[in-house]
């Protein structure tokens, strides 16, 4: 009889090595994945602002959040989800839902007054807002590097709206309300425990427009007889809008997150593009520059991330 020994276990099998270039192939999807996603919301936009030319905002709102709530509702259903549960009723879901009426509110109003350029320009310092949040709100390290970058971000929006400057006014405020509005509502999601999905999350969103909607129409006079070009508009946007959320939902599963993510900045090409070839709209200098120092503030920080995580 041979002696009692250990017994050795067989080695794990070896992880097979990285593939670079189906590492290439899936960034490259996932690239074009957000590309058509910022393409399809600057269309909704469009629509939105359309809609808006003949309905108060009010009403838009209403329209539009209750057939994205139809939409959602219908996913959620034939997912087998409830589209309504109890966990829409904690205070985060609340605090999140509140930050969507309030950047989706904010967004429409500009697009109405400001212009389809000028507010996409502004919506693209939302990820600078969410870099300082998170710093703020949950302690996150952010070294003086990213929060530098940060600065020179806000330093473009200021650039954009040039206080005093003529011509803004209220619109360029309203796409300030709304930037605030959506970082608020990726903290507030980032908070959250991960009880409710996707779709229910589009529910409760946008279930909150149509309140939102319901609001601004008693403070503005009422609402009027949507004409089939508005309503027409307004079914466009929310059909164009689901879409472009379901390639943003695949974008982020799709490549590395660092290498797919910049490539929301393309949404402020279809913004200016659709602004200045349907609504005429056009941006001067300052307007540019600041665009500028947004973008590359943005792309910055998060090259940066990806190098910190990489290290």
């Amino acid at each position: 009889m041979t002696p009692d020994r250990p017994e050795r276990r067989a080695d794990p099998p070896a992880r097979p090595p990285a593939d670079p270039r189906a590492d290439a192939a899936a960034n490259l999807r996932g690239s074009l994945l957000m590309t058509g996603a910022m393409g399809g919301f600057a269309v909704e936009d469009a629509f939105l602002k359309e809609a808006a030319r003949t309905l108060p905002v009010g009403e838009v709102l209403m329209l539009f959040g209750a057939a994205g709530m139809a939409l959602f509702a219908a996913l959620c259903l034939w997912r087998g989800e409830r589209p309504l549960t109890r966990s829409m009723l904690s205070p985060l879901i609340l605090v999140r839902a509140a930050c969507e009426v309030t950047g989706r509110a904010g967004h429409t109003l500009a697009l109405a007054l400001a212009g389809l350029s000028l507010t996409s320009v502004i919506l693209q310092a939302t990820p600078l807002v969410v870099i300082a949040g998170a710093a703020l709100l949950f302690g996150e390290r952010v070294g003086w590097r990213r929060a530098a970058a940060v600065a020179v971000g806000f330093a473009g929006v200021l650039m954009v709206l040039r206080p005093g400057a003529e011509g803004l006014g209220a619109g360029a405020l309203f796409a300030v309300l709304g930037m605030f509005g959506f970082a608020g509502r990726d903290l507030a999601t980032r908070a959250a425990p991960p009880a409710m999905t996707t779709a229910q999350l589009g529910v409760l969103g946008f279930g909150a427009l149509v309140i939102a909607g319901a609001l601004l129409l008693a403070l503005s006079g009422g609402a009027v007889w949507p004409g089939p070009r508005a309503v027409g508009a307004v079914a466009a946007a929310t059909v164009v809008g689901v879409l472009a959320y379901a390639l943003l939902t695949a974008a982020m599963r799709t490549g590395e997150v660092s290498a797919v993510t910049p490539f929301r900045y393309t949404r402020i090409v279809f913004g200016v593009g659709l602004g200045a070839a349907v609504f005429g709209e056009r941006l001067d200098g300052w307007t540019f520059a600041g665009a500028a120092l947004i973008v590359g503030s943005g792309l910055y920080s998060l090259l940066r991330e990806r190098r910190l995580a990489r290290g």
